[in-house]
């Protein structure tokens, strides 16, 4: 079969998911001549991916909680979507999207099925919900063709927990979900006096140092440990801001509010879901991620193509997005005194916090460029049907 006469189906949970990580390689595979239908549920964010012409957008609702009887209806929507379009591959990233397409497309008999590994929520629960979650990916693993994992840490962790064999696994190219849009990430987009303004509209001094947060403000990104990180610091009275640029979830949203010195809470600036985090890492001096669990990391990548390094913690995944000691340096999980230690090494050492700028844009320069993983993409989707 030829490659522009391909039919895929991409499947994510949610719009922001496709809107944020995926739409670049999405339309490199529309450019490449395949016919692209994008799957997400219907939110607020639907309509930007319904105006996109590169691609035809089907929404089919998928909770992202565990909820059996609309898990039902959703597995029987995406079955009968699958079966009028005759995809020859489904394509699926996020857990419950990977688990529904997984059956779906079983039942549908799509001739290739994947799926892309991003992280393992189970990491980071116990009892009978890790169990549950841990099965599901078992499931995921079983019933696709092929699957993936975006960093070759997260791949040899999948498979030392026995959740699938080693030759049905594979990492595409460096590693990352698809890379990033290295025009976008450009530090030369935002001038000296465009980053000032933007100091000035945080209201945070010319000399001070600026530990950037991007992300969902969630407990599993290491929210308390940043707090009580940034806190520890500010009490030292370094001056050093954090910048916090991400949607809040309920906990996350608890945990920053319970700051009490008022001298820590003027240096927490909250920014809030923006459409352009890169103009806030090209402003920051040190971007933070202490994660409990990550597939990878792509909010590094984006900061390192912007020259601006990381700390994040040694876990897998984050492993692979940092290189210890030359893009970025990596702390014990859940230890905030390591990290406060880690970004008061970093932000103290003007001319080491340079040399970790320049080697992180190389390295993403060189390895992470979107259009480079859209081309590794389209060759793992041509092998299918050589």
């Amino acid at each position: 079969m030829q490659i522009d006469k391909l039919k895929i189906a991409r499947v994510s949970t949610v719009p922001f998911f496709v809107l944020t990580q995926l739409k670049a390689q999405i339309e490199a595979l529309s450019s490449s001549g395949m016919a692209v239908t994008v799957i997400t549920s219907l939110d607020e964010m639907s309509d930007k991916l319904a105006l996109d012409k590169s691609f035809t957008y089907h929404p089919v609702n998928i909770e992202r909680a565990i909820n059996l009887s609309k898990d039902f209806f959703s597995l029987l929507a995406l079955n009968r979507v699958f079966k009028k379009c005759k995809f020859d591959i489904v394509h699926s990233t996020t857990p419950k999207a990977g688990l529904l397409s997984a059956i779906a497309g079983c039942v549908a008999r799509t001739p290739v099925r994947l799926h892309t590994f991003t992280g393992q929520p189970w990491v980071t629960t116990t009892g009978v919900k890790r169990s549950i979650l841990k099965f599901c990916d078992k499931v995921i693993a079983r019933l696709n063709t092929h699957c993936y994992a975006d960093s070759a840490s997260q791949r040899e962790f999948l498979v030392s927990s026995g959740i699938i064999k080693a030759e049905k696994i594979s990492v595409i190219g460096a590693g990352s979900l698809a890379g990033i849009d290295l025009e976008r990430f450009d530090p030369q987009r935002y001038s000296a006096d465009e980053l000032q303004t933007l100091r000035a509209d945080l209201n945070i001094p010319e000399t001070g140092k600026v530990l950037l947060f991007v992300g969902r403000i969630t407990p599993d990104k290491g929210v308390h440990e940043l707090i009580s990180a940034f806190s520890a610091i500010v009490k030292e009275n370094h001056e050093v801001f954090l910048v916090l640029v991400g949607p809040f979830e309920s906990v996350g949203e608890s945990i920053v509010n319970q700051v009490n010195d008022a001298q820590v809470r003027d240096r927490i600036k909250t920014v809030g879901f923006s459409s352009e985090p890169e103009k806030y890492m090209a402003l920051a001096d040190l971007l933070c991620l202490p994660s409990y669990r990550e597939g990878f990391g792509t909010v590094v990548i984006e900061a390192a193509a912007m020259g601006t390094p990381a700390i994040g913690t040694d876990i897998y995944g984050l492993s692979d997005a940092i290189v210890n000691g030359e893009t970025g340096v990596l702390v014990p999980v859940k230890d905030s005194a390591a990290l406060k230690a880690g970004i008061l090494a970093v932000l103290s050492d003007a001319q080491r916090l340079s040399a970790m700028g320049v080697a992180a844009r190389d390295r993403a320069i060189r390895d992470f460029g979107s259009n480079i993983c859209s081309e590794l993409l389209i060759k793992e989707y041509k092998r299918f049907f050589n």
